[in-house]
């Protein structure tokens, strides 16, 4: 954490914390949270290049079955019922499928973060047919309806890989209207770029995915690539960072701040620290400014109203439209 928060300090004009406290918006404050996301683990059957977490087939954290009893607990209590399934590839821990019927069986919601290629994966040939049986929401992440573009990001192959997916899930009914099975693609550029706007590129992505390949949808939604991780050492090794921090700054929109994700989602890492979002979770900074909070003792009231931890990595979800876990989140 360290070594990222002084390149992103040295990188940026103003301190984020500066700006917003000049804009009136300082503290940044939470509202009540209505959405729990759930980090499962960093094991990832893939490798791709600008993820935050760094996550990839040789991790090994997964979120314990007394992480997953308390996350339950906490949310029953709470009356948070929507729930957002990540990791690393969240499928791939092993009560995955345990969770999501626990959490259908109480009438919640449930959006799996599915990377599309853990579709093909041996021991998963029926997850589609899990994941439609349980009215799973599948947020499925497409870097680009191109497939070299989408390689260059997740490794070679890999995009053929991920439309034999969107196949899958179309087969089952995904993203086809009346189905009342939701597919939302998920799209980042590949690259020290700003995504596009958020309308046009739905437009263009159903376009050329049913053009070229007969693949349907039910939404796009864009997130600006954050520079922490593996995105953040790809702009210091390729001398982006300082021209991509100007650019995110440059981009800054104080319309943003009413919608960000942290104001009303809690991140729950796989060791159960509680997170204000999954981007301070790479960075390891918890909630409360003190010591860590574990999702065994958290208590609703005491996280509503509270400030949210902000450093120089935030300006990624206010420039522009802003991003969020829910895509753009201003006009």
């Amino acid at each position: 954490m360290a070594a990222s928060s002084t390149a992103l300090d040295a990188a940026v004009g103003l301190a984020f914390e500066t700006r917003l406290a000049r804009a009136g918006a300082w503290p940044l404050t939470a509202a009540r949270p209505n959405l729990l996301q759930l980090n499962l683990g960093y094991r990832c059957n893939l490798n791709c290049k600008h993820c935050h977490l760094e996550a990839g087939p040789d991790r090994t954290e997964e979120m314990s079955p007394a992480v997953l009893e308390a996350a339950l607990a906490f949310a029953e209590r709470s009356g948070i019922a929507q729930f957002d399934l990540t990791g690393g590839a969240p499928e791939l821990h092993p009560r995955f499928r345990w969770l999501v019927e626990q959490i259908r069986a109480r009438q919640g919601d449930v959006i799996d973060r599915c990377n599309l290629a853990i579709l093909g994966e041996p021991g998963q040939e029926d997850l589609v047919e899990f994941l439609a049986a349980q009215r799973v929401r599948v947020a499925a992440s497409l870097p680009h309806y191109n497939r070299e573009m989408t390689d260059r990001v997740r490794g070679a192959g890999v995009f053929d890989r991920l439309i034999a997916g969107l196949k899958k899930l179309n087969a089952a009914g995904y993203g086809r209207p009346g189905s009342g099975l939701e597919l939302t693609l998920v799209h980042s550029p590949a690259g020290a770029l700003l995504p596009a706007q958020q309308t046009s590129l739905e437009q263009e992505f159903r376009t050329q995915l049913e053009r070229q390949h007969g693949i349907v949808f039910t939404q796009l939604i864009v997130i600006t690539n954050i520079p922490v991780g593996r995105f953040l050492k790809f702009l210091e090794r390729t001398g982006n960072l300082q021209p991509y921090m100007a650019r995110l700054e440059q981009q800054f929109n104080l319309a943003t701040l009413p919608n960000l994700m942290c104001r009303t989602l809690l991140s729950i890492g796989w060791d159960g620290t509680v997170y204000d979002c999954d981007f301070n979770q790479a960075l390891a900074l918890p909630i409360a400014n003190g010591a860590p909070l574990h999702i065994q003792d958290a208590r609703l009231e005491t996280l509503t109203g509270r400030a949210i931890r902000c450093r120089n990595h935030c300006y990624g979800c206010t420039a522009g439209q802003g991003s969020s876990c829910g895509g753009a989140v201003a006009e």
